[in-house]
């Protein structure tokens, strides 16, 4: 009767001891997806190797695709953020949104970058998700950012104005939920279009999940700059639930 107990106690934490893995391991893993139908960056190789790197340095694992069939409901679970790098146009079928969005609603993150707002212009639920929509950018220049927002880590050594070279998005709209954290100065460039509505930077809850995106990341400087990829790392953890 004692060695029946015993093995039950054992088989029970063995369970629990696995079922603490498996949710660990999740919560510990992200995927980048960089599937193009439109312009194709050329600085996807650099983000995903920058990306991969922060990974290896903050204790997450990375997996890449450019391969949309992966969106599906068992597959997604095992993640705790998908990031859209670059992705542009329709990228996704009706199937791999309906997941895509079980999974943010289950409690999923998402961090875009850069392009992820030129991707699924007929999907209102990803331009809610992402928080704005491209329209035009004028040509790579410097700007001067303004940091609107330092609470957020990676803000928080960033200067009240940061000045930088990258391709500066016009959008065609943009949500009026999103918590801002960096706008861009239009005055500093030529070639903006949004006035003073012109955030480079955000985050927001959505439909359960949480959602981050930086404009940022055109160039294949921006991935081995210091300043840009802790900003990009701390919005992957937000997206984490690590922050």
């Amino acid at each position: 009767m004692k060695k029946y107990i015993l093995l039950k106690i054992t088989v029970t934490i063995a369970i629990i001891f696995c079922c603490f893995a498996a949710a660990n391991a999740r919560h510990s893993k992200v995927l980048i997806f960089s599937k193009t139908a439109g312009f194709h960056h050329a600085s996807i190789p650099a983000g995903i190797a920058a990306i991969q790197k922060l990974g290896a340095e903050n204790h997450f694992s990375v997996d890449t695709t450019t391969d949309s069939n992966l969106f599906t409901n068992d597959n997604l679970k095992k993640y705790a953020a998908v990031i859209f790098l670059n992705t542009t146009g329709d990228v996704l079928n009706n199937a791999q949104q309906k997941a895509f969005e079980n999974y943010i609603r289950n409690g999923g993150g998402f961090v875009g970058v850069h392009a992820a707002t030129d991707t699924e212009y007929d999907w209102s639920w990803y331009g809610n998700l992402v928080g704005a929509y491209f329209k035009s950018h004028p040509k790579i220049q410097q700007a001067t950012l303004e940091v609107v927002d330092h609470n957020f880590p990676g803000t928080k050594n960033l200067p009240d104005r940061w000045t930088r070279t990258d391709e500066w998005y016009n959008y065609k709209w943009i949500a009026n939920d999103l918590h801002v954290l960096i706008k861009i100065d239009e005055s500093s460039y030529k070639g903006g279009e949004n006035d003073d509505n012109h955030p480079m930077c955000w985050y927001h809850n959505f439909d359960g999940g949480r959602a981050f995106y930086v404009e940022m990341g055109h160039t294949d400087e921006s991935y081995s700059e210091p300043p840009y990829l802790h900003l990009l790392l701390s919005g992957i953890k937000y997206a984490m639930h690590k922050h």
